[in-house]
C-alpha cells in the first residue's frame, strides 16, 4: 500500500475513533443522574421564632438629692435590696436645723404681732361705735390686721419649707428594689443640679423585655386574633433566652403592643413581662423572646435542597425530569435543618432533596435507586 493510501486509512479510523467520542458524550450527557427527590407535601410544624430583646425592669429610677451639702453619711451597700422609702444617704444636717429654728422663730414673731393686730383692732372697732375715731383710723387698724395675717401665712410656708428641706437630708429611696454602683462617699459635696444621681434603684421584680417584629409580621397576628388587643390577650405564654442559650425558668406575657410602626427600620415595638422574683434577670440585660405558634399544612423541605445567591434562597424544581432553578421564600425553622416555604413552590411538586449546591439548571436527573447490601458494603 502507497503513502498516500496509508495516510488516508489513518484519516478514516481518526474520524471514525472522533465520532465514536462524541457519541459516548453525548450518550453520557444525555443519561439522567440520579439525586434523591422530594414531592412536597403539607405538614404540621410548631414553630418558633427568636426576637432579640431589651431587658429593664418595672423600674429603674434615678435617685438625686434635692437639697445640697456635704454626705455625711452612706446607709447602703451597693447591690442590696432596699424598701421604699429606706434611707439611703444622709446630708449634713446642721444648716437646715438651724433654718428650721430661724423659720419656727419667725411663726413666733408673726403670732404675737397677729395678736397685737386684733387687739388692736377690736378696741379701734369700739371707738368707731361711740364715734370717738374717725372711719380712717377703723380701716387702718383693719389692714394692720390683715398684714399681720398675711405675715403669719408668709411665715408659716417657709417654716414647711425649712421643714422639708431638712427631710431631704435624709436622701431615700422611693421605690423597692436593688441599689446599683454609687461613687459617692462621705464628704462629697452634692446638690440638686449635679448630672451623676447619687445611685440607681431598680424594681426588678417584674422584668419587662422590648423587642420589635416586622409590620408584616405585626398585622400577620392581629389577622389570626382578629385585633391586635385580643392578639395580646388571647397569645399564649413566651419564653426567653438567655445569652448563654439557657432558658429562663419562668414563662412571660406579651402585655403592650406599639400602635405605631417605627418610619426608620418598618418595626413594631412589643414588650413582654417575666417575672424575676430570683433576680437572675438583670435590668439593661439582652435576651431573646421565643414567639411559638403552630403552622399547619406548612410546607417543609430540608434546607440541604436549597443554595443562596446574594441572600436569596432557591431550590431546583424537577419539571419533565429536568431541573428549573427556582427562587423560594422561607420561614426557618427553629432546628436549623428545614425550611417551611412560604412561596415559589406547591404542594404536589418535585424538587431535588439533596446536593442542591452541587446541581446546575437544565440538569437531567432522576430517582436515585436504593443501594442493595453489596453496595453498601463495598462502599
Amino acid at each position: 500500500m502507497s503513502n498516500k493510501n496509508q495516510l488516508i486509512v489513518i484519516a478514516l479510523i481518526g474520524l471514525v475513533f472522533s465520532s465514536c467520542g462524541k457519541g459516548n458524550e453525548m450518550q453520557k450527557v444525555d443519561t439522567p443522574q440520579e439525586y434523591p427527590l422530594l414531592v412536597v407535601k403539607p405538614e404540621d410544624r410548631n414553630l418558633s421564632v427568636r426576637y432579640t430583646a431589651v431587658l429593664q425592669g418595672r423600674q429603674d429610677v434615678e435617685v438625686r438629692p434635692e437639697v445640697s451639702g456635704l454626705i455625711t453619711k452612706v446607709c447602703i451597700d451597693e447591690g442590696a435590696k432596699v424598701r421604699k422609702g429606706q434611707v439611703l444617704f444622709v446630708i449634713d444636717q446642721v444648716p437646715y436645723k438651724a433654718a428650721l429654728q430661724k423659720a419656727q422663730a419667725a411663726v413666733a414673731t408673726a403670732e404675737a404681732a397677729k395678736a397685737n393686730a386684733k387687739l388692736t383692732l377690736e378696741g379701734k372697732e369700739e371707738l368707731f361705735k361711740e364715734n370717738v375715731i374717725s372711719d380712717f383710723e377703723l380701716r387702718t387698724a383693719q389692714n394692720s390686721y390683715r398684714s399681720a395675717e398675711a405675715a403669719l401665712m408668709q411665715a408659716k410656708a417657709q417654716l414647711r419649707e425649712a421643714e422639708n428641706n431638712l427631710s431631704y437630708t435624709e436622701v431615700k429611696s422611693p421605690v423597692d428594689g436593688v441599689a446599683g454602683m454609687t461613687s459617692y462617699r462621705i464628704g462629697a459635696l452634692v446638690g440638686p443640679t449635679m448630672a451623676t444621681p447619687l445611685i440607681n434603684v431598680s424594681d426588678n421584680a417584674q422584668m419587662y423585655a422590648y423587642f420589635s417584629m416586622s409590620e408584616k409580621q405585626a398585622l400577620e397576628l392581629a389577622s389570626k386574633y382578629g385585633s391586635m388587643a385580643d392578639a395580646v390577650k388571647a397569645y399564649p405564654p413566651v419564653s426567653l433566652e438567655l445569652k448563654d442559650g439557657a432558658i429562663y425558668g419562668e414563662q412571660g406575657a406579651i402585655d403592650v403592643v406599639s400602635g405605631m410602626v417605627d418610619k426608620t427600620t418598618g418595626t413594631v415595638s412589643i414588650r413582654a413581662s417575666f417575672p424575676n422574683e430570683s433576680g437572675k434577670l438583670l435590668s439593661g440585660g439582652a435576651a431573646n423572646v421565643v414567639l411559638t405558634y403552630d403552622s399547619p399544612a406548612a410546607l417543609v423541605i430540608p434546607q440541604e435542597a436549597t443554595y443562596e445567591i446574594q441572600n436569596r434562597i432557591f431550590t431546583y424544581k424537577v419539571v419533565d425530569g429536568t431541573t428549573v432553578s427556582t427562587p423560594i421564600e422561607v420561614f426557618k425553622i427553629n432546628d436549623g435543618k428545614e425550611y417551611i416555604v412560604t412561596s415559589g413552590i406547591a404542594v404536589g411538586d418535585t424538587i431535588v432533596a439533596e446536593g442542591a449546591g452541587l446541581l446546575k439548571a437544565g440538569t437531567k436527573v432522576t430517582e436515585m435507586k436504593p443501594r442493595s447490601n453489596n453496595q453498601e458494603e463495598a462502599k
